[in-house]
Formats: C-alpha cells, sequence, structure tokens
C-alpha cells in the first residue's frame, strides 16, 4: 500500500492518481476515472475532481493509496 502525505486540506483525486504514479498524465487518470476504474473508500468514484481527504482510500488496477495528513 502506497502513501500519500497531504501538503494541504486535500488532494483531488486525479492529482492523487499522478502523484502515486498510477498513471503518467491527467488526461490518462480522468479516462481511468470516467471508465469506473477507481473505487474510494471501496466505492466506484467517476469524478476525477473528488477531493480526497486524510483517512481515505483510492484503488486502482491493483493498487491501493492511502491519503495522510
Amino acid at each position: 500500500m502506497q502513501v500519500i502525505h497531504l501538503k494541504d486540506e486535500y488532494i483531488k483525486l486525479g492529482q492523487a492518481m499522478k502523484a502515486a504514479r498510477l498513471v503518467g498524465t491527467g488526461v490518462e487518470a480522468k479516462l481511468e476515472i470516467q471508465d469506473g476504474l477507481v473505487r474510494v473508500n471501496g466505492e466506484v468514484e467517476t469524478r476525477r475532481g473528488k477531493k480526497l481527504f486524510p483517512g481515505d482510500q483510492l484503488e486502482y488496477n491493483g493498487n491501493t493509496v492511502k491519503i495522510e495528513s
């Protein structure tokens, strides 16, 4: 499990995917999210602008990323 430490109050889903190197570009993140391939806290999320806060987890392609402060 990867961990992303926040510098601000939250991070947007697309940015978190790039920060965790799950995707190479924002466009790739957008397409994967829109296709319903990303889960946030166990539920499919289709908004790349979804705000992730400490304690949230995202799952994509067998990878889990936890958001911490």
